[in-house]
């Protein structure tokens, strides 16, 4: 009887000191390891030295905010290279998504970063994606070198969007010239389509830059990219 007691006391006794290791460890890191906010401050301070040390203590470097935003993409959005790399190193996922589809290389594109594109390049960041791509975001701004060297990583320069609308569209309606003379160069489309049939050229006269639009109808005629 006593030795059955004694069983159910070590058991019992077991299991309370197991939860409360478990507590210890928990609590130890949120008052050591630091917190969610002094992650993010780190990161939009682009405190780099501050980033390392709170992923040394512990800190997830896929740590999101509420709307699926990681500390990778918010060292993106502060255009600090160094940041973004020291998260990398911590084993950041480089592909994840936040709540509307975007990764970091696309954020980095459409910011034109040609640094941070490269170093995500690098890490294995993917070119495509459903809907909007990174290239379609570079084009969006106008970012030629960025356009440039995704398409040179094996970009889809014919990608679309949802409704049909390709990098070379947005690029006209834009007026981004070079940009334009980047897809044609990478062979974009001339007479592709949105999904109320209208081409590059279109929004290139829609948005009064008839230079382009000429560029445009040359390259078709021609299969060249005009100078």
């Amino acid at each position: 009887m006593t030795d059955c007691a004694c069983g159910l006391i070590d058991a019992a006794f077991l299991r309370r000191f197991t939860s409360a290791l478990i507590l210890a460890l928990a609590l130890n890191s949120a008052g050591f390891g630091g917190s969610f906010d002094d992650l993010f401050d780190a990161v939009r301070t682009s405190d780099a030295n501050a980033v390392a040390a709170l992923l040394r203590k512990g800190m997830d470097p896929n740590t999101t905010d509420p709307d699926g935003n990681s500390i990778l993409m918010n060292a993106v959005r502060q255009g600090s290279d160094e940041v973004a790399n020291v998260i990398l190193n911590a084993g950041a996922k480089v592909n994840s998504r936040n709540r509307y589809g975007e990764t970091a290389l696309m954020l980095a594109s459409y910011q034109g970063s040609h640094s941070l594109v490269t170093m995500l390049l690098a890490r294995g960041a993917d070119t495509e994606n459903a809907g909007w791509t990174p290239l379609i975001y570079a084009a969006f701004n106008g970012h030629a070198a960025v356009a440039r060297l995704l398409i040179e990583h094996g970009a889809a320069v014919d990608a679309r969007t949802a409704n049909g609308t390709t990098a070379l569209m947005v690029a006209a309606k834009g007026g981004y010239r070079e940009t334009v003379r980047v897809l044609l160069g990478g062979h974009a489309d001339t007479e592709a389509k949105n999904d109320v049939g209208t081409t590059a050229a279109s929004l290139a006269l829609e948005g009064g830059n008839t230079d382009i639009a000429d560029l445009i109808e040359t390259a078709k005629k021609t299969g060249r990219t005009p100078r």
